[in-house]
């Protein structure tokens, strides 16, 4: 689908969306999807990028990654729309409080970017660093986000 960070590929399998691919589509990936949950997909995502703080619903298929990856990855599909973590926080929030740069690699791991949101995870001292999609592209989902929430806010929107 195309977005304003570059196409997505979005791959999926019987249990919901199992990969997001910047570029395009995955490779190797299943190319005959459920037509509800890929409609489901397109239609939240392409909401999210026109501005709308999505609540995604889409069912999600994670299955590989370590029992530590998952773990971050439920962190970080928590982290609130328009709010950031450290990997810091991260770490203490998975039990690890030293593994820091452990979660950064599980950030460039997550199969499913943009929904389980590892772009709002930023360096200690809030600078933006590490982004498998790029670091233009972590930009453009934070000021996204950040524009959404400071029209709702202000009434602006």
């Amino acid at each position: 689908m195309a977005a304003p960070i570059d196409a997505l590929g979005v791959a999926v399998d019987d249990g919901g969306i199992c990969r997001i691919r910047f570029g395009g589509v995955p490779p190797n990936q299943a190319v005959s999807a459920p037509d509800e949950v890929m409609a489901r997909a397109a239609d939240e995502l392409a909401r999210y990028f026109a501005g709308e703080d999505v609540p995604f619903t889409v069912p999600l298929s994670v299955t590989g990654g370590s029992e530590f990856e998952r773990a971050v990855w439920r962190q970080l599909y928590a982290i609130p729309y328009a709010e950031m973590r450290t990997y810091g926080q991260i770490a203490a929030a998975v039990g690890e409080p030293d593994a820091a740069r452990a979660v950064g690699t599980a950030c460039n791991r997550n199969p499913i970017p943009v929904i389980i949101p590892c772009h709002r995870v930023v360096g200690a001292d809030g600078k933006l660093v590490g982004f498998g999609g790029g670091l233009w592209r972590k930009k453009l989902l934070l000021e996204l986000e950040a524009k959404v929430r400071i029209e709702r806010e202000f009434g602006l929107g």
